[in-house]
């Protein structure tokens, strides 16, 4: 980060603390969308709720955008409570950030899936008597967002979504779609999806989603490279949501915040329940509610239940982790980790979340993130 950029943020931080809301999760691209779609602002957490006991220095991190702008506010709060402390998160990929945890260049990294086996083993030479761990710190909706004229409430379900971008469906007033959306007049407009054209978190996750929940419907295996036919690509999650903006006929995927700062319908969502599920950061923590903890140990990487059909739950969700060393962390940063990400798991750090159209990590299982920061050496 440049100096200017520097001072730009640190002046900003210490000034009314005041910041954008709708904060966006812009899972592995380089994408920046901190306003609402009303322009609203959120204030920052008083700095009561900041404990910067031993932090010192510059703490690097970095790794998957999914958090770059959740980071970004956490930074601010932070930094504007802890004098003398600088946190730099570069906002690259989750296999970037990874690589950069395991060369032992940053202090954490940010990762929209768990560790690997290949990439825990490989940690054990930087993280000295210990390894890796993933830490559940962000969750969110990816919206379905829609552009279709005169069209302005959209019923799906997981196997219309997958036929739709497996390219069987092609037109919206096909008998699947129509079935679905009882009353609403569905012109025959060519349908024209959209996805992401650069390895993504995102396309991981709708993929985790489509392979759960519609069956044969969706034959491929979840990948950050979109894996099925036609449909046109756009670069990250900001280009998918032009094109959705700007074509008659579009369907694309991306974070929430996209539709709201622009306007965008999204799809509700048929799970099953007794009424169809929007996409709000309300209803994606009710579906992240349903999460088990599939690590073992200090490892907190989380199983999720894409197939919930709880009332209100919001399946399409992404969480991204914190990756540190349970033990073996850098002294010169432990102490700037621990305070950190105390910090952003803690209720206050979690209640922006929400504020901001994200969905925080269910109380139950951020409470056993609190413990393990606590533990690290």
């Amino acid at each position: 980060m440049k100096l200017q950029r520097k001072n730009m943020l640190r002046a900003s931080a210490l000034g009314a603390l005041v910041v954008s809301g709708a904060l966006v999760l812009t899972a592995c691209g380089s994408d920046d969308n901190t306003k609402t779609g009303d322009g609203a602002t959120k204030a920052a957490a008083p700095a009561g709720d900041i404990k910067c006991e031993g932090a010192k220095g510059k703490l690097l991190a970095s790794g998957s955008s999914a958090q770059k702008n959740a980071v970004d506010l956490w930074v601010k709060n932070y930094m504007a409570a802890c004098s003398g402390v600088e946190v730099n998160y570069k906002s690259s990929s989750s296999g970037e950030g990874i690589v950069a945890f395991n060369q032992g260049t940053v202090g954490f990294a940010g990762s929209d899936s768990a560790l690997k086996p290949e990439q825990v083993e490989e940690s054990k030479k930087i993280c000295t008597g210990g390894q890796g761990i993933d830490l559940p710190m962000v969750g969110g909706p990816i919206a379905l967002g829609f552009n279709i004229a005169g069209v302005d409430k959209l019923n799906l379900d997981a196997a219309t979504i997958a036929n739709i971008f497996n390219d069987k469906i092609k037109k919206w007033d096909d008998e699947a779609i129509k079935k679905l959306n009882p009353g609403v007049t569905l012109p025959s407009t060519a349908i024209q999806h959209f996805h992401r054209s650069e390895d993504s978190g995102t396309t991981e996750n709708l993929g985790k989603y489509l392979k759960a929940a519609a069956g044969d419907a969706w034959p491929y295996e979840a990948a950050k490279k979109w894996p099925a036919p036609g449909g046109l690509g756009a670069s990250g999650s900001s280009g998918v949501a032009t094109q959705v903006k700007q074509v008659d006929g579009a369907i694309g995927y991306f974070e929430l915040s996209y539709a709201s700062a622009q306007g965008i319908k999204t799809v509700d969502l048929n799970t099953g329940a007794t009424a169809p599920v929007k996409a709000t950061g309300e209803n994606a923590s009710k579906a992240i509610a349903a999460a088990k903890i599939a690590g073992t140990g200090s490892d907190l990487a989380l199983k999720l239940d894409y197939t919930t059909k709880a009332e209100g739950a919001y399946p399409i969700v992404l969480v991204t982790y914190e990756v540190v060393c349970d033990k073996g962390n850098k002294a010169e940063t432990l102490p700037t980790v621990k305070s950190f990400l105390n910090y952003t798991a803690s209720d206050a750090g979690q209640k922006i979340l929400l504020e901001n159209g994200y969905a925080p990590i269910p109380a139950e299982i951020n409470a056993k993130v609190r413990e393990v920061v606590n533990s690290l050496s």
